[in-house]
């Protein structure tokens, strides 16, 4: 990909894989993100000559040694603390919420371990503070892309489910998609309604994403 003058010199903030939750000191509440697609979203800003800073969950690909900055995490309260700290110390020009947060966290955590001998275990499960939610208001001039990971695959489902995004965080764009291993189907939504790609592919996705903030910025 040939550099692009809009896109050198930029401040990009990417995050990418999941957030645990603790059970209890050992175990831990996951989903199956990779973080594949911040990974090629972030290769492709590199040779686009972007600074990018990747701030990456316990995908089952973490990258190392790359020529940005890596910030790695693994609990939701740790990811939650980086990204205040990095929007509050750099004014970034785009961020690009990939990751796959967690929705929910135990109530009251065990400090223990919990015993495998219970028949029955109960958990009680309280929501997360939404993070996305916070970025305009750490840094309200950054244009903010949004994931929306569903389990439908409907395009008018996932476009609603894009804009009520929007609504909320006031992201100026949305991807909405649905991935298992072997299936990927995505949208980029704006904040006009406006598809302005469709892809079948993380690779695709990525590509397009790249070529949408070059004419954006």
């Amino acid at each position: 990909m040939a550099c692009n003058a809009s896109l050198h010199n930029k401040k990009i903030l990417i995050t990418c894989g999941p957030t645990w939750v603790p059970i209890d000191r050992i175990r831990v509440i996951s989903n199956v993100s990779t973080g594949e697609i911040g990974h090629r979203i972030s290769h492709l800003l590199c040779r686009e000559k972007a600074k990018v800073t990747l701030i990456q969950g316990p995908g089952t690909h973490p990258l190392r040694h790359l020529p940005y900055k890596t910030i790695s995490f693994r609990f939701f309260d740790e990811f939650a603390k980086v990204v205040k700290s990095e929007l509050q110390k750099t004014k970034y020009d785009v961020v690009i919420h990939a990751a796959a947060v967690s929705d929910y966290k135990i109530r009251r955590p065990q400090t223990k371990k919990i015993s495998s001998n219970f028949k029955e275990f109960k958990l009680e499960l309280v929501p997360t503070p939404k993070i996305i939610q916070t970025i305009k208001k750490l840094n309200p001039k950054t244009f903010l892309i949004g994931f929306k990971l569903e389990s439908e695959a409907k395009k008018e489902f996932l476009v609603a489910r894009a804009e009520t995004l929007i609504k909320k965080a006031k992201c100026d764009l949305v991807v909405a998609n649905l991935a298992t291993n072997n299936y990927y189907k995505g949208y980029i939504i704006d904040r006009t309604k406006t598809i302005l790609a469709t892809e079948t592919s993380r690779e695709k996705m990525a590509q397009h994403l790249v070529s949408i903030l070059k004419e954006k910025l």
